[in-house]
């Protein structure tokens, strides 16, 4: 081991811990646990605030929340506020909505975390897609229409020079896709589908603020849900799902269903 970081090894750890997608509910047990004996809480914007309820009083809790294309921390600075609160002798939870290491750069921060000689544990989430997907009451498999599930994102480091994502081959793949972070670039990304030959009839959904008192959810297809969203006021946070089994949305749709039959004031 380097010199340097034998001399700063903690007796702190971190826990990267999955919020999942809005519900508190969705918390895992261990994630409570975590959550409650946690020194300091680095959380995003994405996490419930009921979430952060279950912390201690006394925790420290550091906001370094971003959406895309507005950055109030960059990924350096989170890494390093991590270390050096684990290098105070701290628990640290690295609370992330959906799960660390589904587009939630949970990976990034491991590594530096193993680079920098910290002890850490990961606690999965519920990812967005599934909470989105179930709550949208679109099942992401079915025997009769889809035996694979894909997860995209739709907004790449800035960085690259090219998009990574061959979006014409996934129009010939014939599973269900779920793309993260997709909103911004919904047209472009439908349209290419489309040009390696998915049916411009394809179901296709928009989920926006998924489990939440504000989840709300746009049914189209991949030729009208880019625009047809859009008119209807939807953006991030959303998830996309197209393919076939988004036709079950309808008839399953349960959590639309339970609100719409509440009673007032429940």
């Amino acid at each position: 081991m380097p010199e340097d970081t034998a001399h700063f090894r903690s007796t702190g750890t971190v826990v990267l811990v999955g919020a999942g997608p809005g519900d508190p509910e969705l918390l895992t047990l261990k994630a409570l646990r975590f959550i409650g004996a946690a020194d300091a809480i680095v959380y995003d914007h994405l996490v419930s605030p009921e979430v952060l309820v279950h912390a201690r009083a006394d925790a420290e809790k550091v906001f370094v929340g971003k959406k895309a294309g507005e950055f109030c921390c960059p990924q350096r600075d989170i890494e390093g506020t991590l270390i050096r609160l684990a290098r105070e002798g701290k628990t640290v939870v690295r609370l992330k909505g959906g799960d660390p290491f589904v587009f939630g750069r949970g990976g990034e921060e491991a590594e530096a975390l193993a680079a920098a000689g910290i002890t850490f544990e990961i606690v999965p989430g519920v990812t967005s897609a599934l909470g989105a997907a179930s709550y949208a009451g679109i099942p992401l498999t079915h025997r009769e229409h889809a035996s694979a599930v894909v997860f995209l994102t739709g907004h790449e480091d800035p960085k690259k020079a090219d998009s990574a994502i061959r979006w014409e081959d996934y129009g010939r793949l014939g599973a269900t896709l779920c793309i993260y972070m997709g909103m911004k670039n919904l047209e472009t990304i439908t349209r290419r589908l489309q040009a390696g030959g998915l049916a411009p009839a394809t179901p296709a959904a928009v989920i926006q603020s998924a489990t939440t008192g504000e989840h709300r959810q746009f049914i189209g297809t991949v030729g009208d849900i880019a625009l047809g969203s859009e008119r209807a006021g939807f953006g991030a946070p959303a998830i996309v799902v197209i393919g076939s089994v988004v036709s079950l949305a309808d008839k399953l749709a349960w959590f639309e269903a339970s609100r719409a039959h509440a009673l007032p004031g429940s």
